[in-house]
């Protein structure tokens, strides 16, 4: 992740810059007093950028529109899929335990930070000019930053809510009581807003040399390659909590599984262990496509991937592994489908 050389990169293409204009205009260093004042006065210019360019996930004008659908599509879907979740879970008393509290919440913050990116992206595919503004980016990238720190801790919530379920059936509703559940999800939500607050203030301590951001939106690292100041410390500060959050939280839900299978293995009968480990199937597919893109994309060194691999992991991310999610929780789960069942019913009548 650690981008080491970019703001000496930005800000060498601006020296160059700087030193291209100077001699356009007939001056030079030796020859004119002014020199100095005027690089500084350009490169204090060429720093201030009210607004980006998004690049985009591709510059093919043909494949502009049929991406657009795509999106629309998956878009859509999301939509569908986690509000029908949310109001399902809502609705149906017999969902109202602590697996389908957390879930329900999974569904919100996958259909919130589906939403902070998609309908920008949307509108970038049919429109001229791809360009947010400062303000409008910042506020993508700590909206952002918020729901996908939620996510990590939401699925460790849930591991954690399996591990007890299967581990400690009889304890199960002491210890995952409803105050229990409320103060987890209040923690969730509480390290996405602080994560978020740490690294979008650390994002707009910087200067930005150039408009043009090499993604479809607004994201840390492509945002420090624009940066015409040092990045070093920011790097190592986002590279950190990066780390905590995806390797701490990926280890709880290792951890927690670990205890799992251990459990499941002790089980006698083949119903029994089968039964146990489809409670827990649908979280641990969903906890390998997060985690698995997230950790492409933050944990890996920046020369062994390619724009586009890095375009594939965040579009799989940030778009399709919202709208996978509530299928892959309603597809096995029979209480869903009972509880679908039982709302359709009360419609008709």
């Amino acid at each position: 992740m650690v981008r080491a050389g970019v703001s000496v990169h930005t800000c060498a293409y601006g020296a160059a810059a700087i030193r291209a204009a100077t001699r356009r205009n007939g001056y030079s260093g030796t020859a004119n007093r002014g020199a100095p004042t005027q690089r500084r006065m350009a490169a204090e210019n060429y720093s201030t950028v009210t607004e980006f360019i998004l690049g985009g996930l591709t510059n093919r004008p043909a494949l502009q529109l049929p991406l657009f659908f795509l999106f629309l599509s998956i878009y859509s879907v999301t939509m569908i899929g986690n509000l029908g979740m949310f109001t399902l879970i809502c609705l149906n008393s017999q969902l109202h335990t602590p697996m389908y509290y957390f879930l329900s919440n999974l569904s919100l913050v996958d259909l919130c930070y589906s939403s902070v990116i998609t309908p920008k992206m949307l509108v970038n595919f049919v429109s001229q000019k791809n360009s947010i503004s400062y303000a409008g980016c910042m506020s993508q990238l700590y909206f952002f930053l918020v729901f996908v720190i939620a996510e990590c801790y939401m699925l460790t919530v849930m591991a954690y809510d399996r591990y007890v379920a299967i581990c400690s059936p009889l304890l199960y509703n002491i210890i995952m009581s409803h105050q229990v559940c409320s103060l987890l999800v209040a923690v969730v939500y509480a390290m996405g807003l602080i994560g978020s607050t740490i690294e979008t203030g650390l994002m707009l301590k910087l200067s930005y040399c150039k408009p043009l951001i090499s993604h479809y939106f607004c994201d840390i690292l492509p945002l420090m390659k624009l940066s015409c100041s040092s990045t070093y410390d920011i790097e190592l500060t986002v590279f950190f909590l990066a780390g905590f959050n995806i390797i701490v939280t990926g280890l709880t839900v290792l951890v927690s599984y670990a205890f799992i299978l251990s459990s499941i293995l002790r089980i006698s009968t083949t119903e029994g262990r089968s039964k146990a480990f489809s409670t827990c199937s649908s979280h641990l597919a969903a906890v390998g496509m997060f985690y698995g893109s997230t950790a492409f994309m933050y944990l890996k060194p920046s020369t062994t991937s390619s724009l586009a691999q890095e375009n594939m992991a965040s579009v799989f991310y940030t778009t399709v592994i919202p709208m996978l999610n509530p299928i892959i929780y309603s597809l096995r789960n029979k209480e869903v489908k009972a509880a679908v069942q039982k709302t359709l019913r009360r419609k008709a009548f």
